[in-house]
């Protein structure tokens, strides 16, 4: 008799893992519909919604949220009196960029040197296929003892807030006892890790208008506000000299008592480029972990090649 019949389980089970998400990875579902459509994200919803179903979920429901995307719910009773568990993951993925810089097709399910490949491979579809996979076994081994409810966003990689909306209207829909997060993962591989507490989000757009059109920079620069300026004075202003974040209201955070991350494998990790110094101050663990921390994800302003347009614009997480 095995010593560990769930583990191998799951190991027997992989195959129809890697088919599963080698299908879910294959939809577009990224939920900016300017750049890619809509169907692709109804589609990987509906296939959430038809695996749930197939694994005896009850109430599986396709959620219309206030930001126009769909979130999938499904509920799974268990033993009478059970506790009751919610397992999250999200099914939307971050836009693929330029794709010819890809080693291989984003939407492709790829493996090398024994790893999967993917736009959402880990980030969260994966994370969908992991709790599917975490049911089959238990069910194989005795059962699952608990209750379950499923939710899987469709809009988490915006940060647009759907599902929290539709929440905060439907408190007793994702009540639970328990939360259990699919998007997240092992420090590193073979170390099994468990992450209790993640810092909060706030995604924000600022805008700078300074003029009402184009002009001269020969002519008029000098006196004239450059709106590019002023916004990069503004995102300045987010850092101290050492590139510690300061805003205003914002509370440093307490110093990392966990698992600590060493700054030489932290470079590896991150690929930074020999001779740029990290951020911030503490330990690698304090910056990423605990602290506060801010992000210019991208910033609209005139492109070299092309001509100037008066319109600034950044876009920021912390």
């Amino acid at each position: 008799m095995s010593s560990n019949p769930v583990a191998e389980t799951v190991a027997s089970l992989m195959p129809r893992a890697k088919a599963e998400l080698t299908e879910l990875v294959a939809f577009k579902s990224v939920a900016d519909f300017d750049q890619f459509p809509k169907s692709e994200s109804e589609g990987a919803a509906r296939w959430v919604a038809d695996a749930l179903t197939a694994e005896g979920f009850q109430d599986v429901a396709l959620l219309d949220t206030p930001d126009g995307t769909q979130s999938v719910y499904g509920y799974l009773p268990g033993p009478e009196g059970a506790k009751t568990v919610l397992l999250y993951a999200h099914y939307d993925v971050q836009p693929p960029l330029d794709e010819s810089a890809w080693t291989t097709p984003p939407f492709e399910l790829t493996e090398r040197d024994g790893r999967w490949y993917g736009r959402g491979a880990a980030d969260c579809k994966g994370g969908v296929i992991m709790h599917l996979l975490a049911l089959r076994a238990l069910k194989a081994n005795g059962g699952v003892p608990v209750h379950v409810k499923v939710i899987a966003e469709g809009s988490e990689e915006m940060g647009t807030g759907g599902l929290e909306r539709y929440a905060e209207d439907h408190p007793d829909l994702l009540e639970a006892d328990t939360i259990v997060i699919g998007d997240a993962g092992n420090f590193r591989v073979g170390l099994p890790t468990v992450t209790t507490t993640l810092r909060g989000m706030t995604l924000v757009r600022v805008q700078v208008d300074t003029l009402a059109g184009n002009l001269h920079s020969g002519q008029f620069g000098g006196a004239a506000p450059d709106a590019l300026a002023a916004l990069i004075r503004v995102l300045d202003s987010l850092r101290a000299e050492d590139g510690s974040t300061t805003v205003d209201g914002l509370a440093p955070g307490a110093a990392w008592e966990g698992l600590q991350y060493d700054e030489e494998q932290f470079r590896q990790d991150a690929k930074v480029l020999e001779g740029v110094e990290l951020i911030g101050s503490g330990t690698v663990a304090d910056r990423i972990w605990s602290g506060p921390a801010v992000t210019v994800l991208g910033i609209d302003c005139p492109p070299v090649v092309a001509p100037p347009r008066p319109c600034r614009r950044a876009l920021a997480r912390w």
